[in-house]
């Protein structure tokens, strides 16, 4: 078995990203507010916090439930959802000729695919379309994924990819002060990245960013104001945000800790491809 073990040690990865399952404002906060939630849906962009995220148990899959937070009915051409796992839980494929992203925010899985590895909190998983892979749970974990069905440029394939975030060097970032880092390939096999971007309080983005790329955000740890078209949201650990090509957007950090956002970006393909 082999095991992707984030940097840290375990005291501090048993609360890494635990905001995200147990948020500042969670869900119980707002039940003498009948009737409000934080949750937007606006022609180009969605904000979908946790208190309007719905579980139900996701098809195939065994003891889990899920959320889909973004998904092709409102314009995405990825999926992207949480899945809470409990013990004796397995996984389901993806659809054919889909490929899929997997991002541990609470606890471990198994995954099997050819060898067996054990993913801890900050640890990811690549699996290429038509990949045979299984993961397993004993206890519980939360994980997000992405899916979407493969673009096909040339002969060239995606292979399996499996790390751990802080084991990627910073990359430059001209003009900006965040820091960031890309889990996977740059290459033109993989049609799209995750960025992992981190931000100390009243850090920003220096470029107002308007791209044809659509976006799929998790807001792993700290709070901010998030610019998406004309309108400002509040924003904390557990949001999910939708953006699509476009939309003007812009994010400042807040508060007292970093903030650090997981982001799936689409890559390396023609705007042009019927595929998309």
């Amino acid at each position: 078995m082999c095991s992707v073990f984030a940097p840290s040690c375990e005291a501090d990865s048993e609360t890494l990203y635990s905001k995200v399952t147990n948020p500042t404002l969670n869900p119980s906060c707002l039940q003498d507010l009948p009737g409000f939630t934080r949750s937007v849906f606006e022609r180009d962009h969605a904000l979908v916090t946790p208190e309007s995220q719905v579980f139900s148990p996701l098809p195939d899959w065994i003891n889990t439930s899920g959320a889909y937070l973004i998904t092709p009915a409102i314009g995405a051409h990825f999926v992207m959802y949480l899945a809470k796992m409990q013990a004796g839980s397995k996984s389901a494929l993806p659809l054919k000729d889909v490929e899929r992203f997997v991002f541990v925010v609470q606890g471990s899985v198994a995954l099997e695919a050819g060898d067996v590895y054990n993913l801890n909190v900050d640890s990811y998983a690549y699996l290429p379309p038509n990949m045979e892979h299984l993961m397993k749970c004993d206890e519980s974990a939360t994980i997000v994924l992405f899916e979407r069905r493969y673009a096909q440029v040339g002969t060239d394939v995606p292979e399996l990819k499996i790390g751990v975030t802080d084991e990627h060097p910073l990359l430059e970032t001209p003009g900006e002060i965040f820091e960031l880092r890309k889990l996977l390939p740059t290459s033109g096999p993989y049609d799209f990245n995750i960025h992992i971007m981190d931000f100390k309080p009243g850090e920003y983005l220096n470029v107002k960013e308007v791209h044809y790329n659509q976006h799929g955000l998790l807001l792993l740890e700290g709070q901010g104001i998030y610019r998406l078209g004309d309108k400002w949201y509040p924003v904390q650990a557990g949001d999910v945000i939708w953006m699509a090509p476009f939309v003007p957007q812009w994010y400042c950090a807040l508060g007292k800790n970093r903030t650090r956002y997981l982001l799936y970006k689409d890559v390396n393909r023609n705007p042009l491809n019927s595929t998309w």
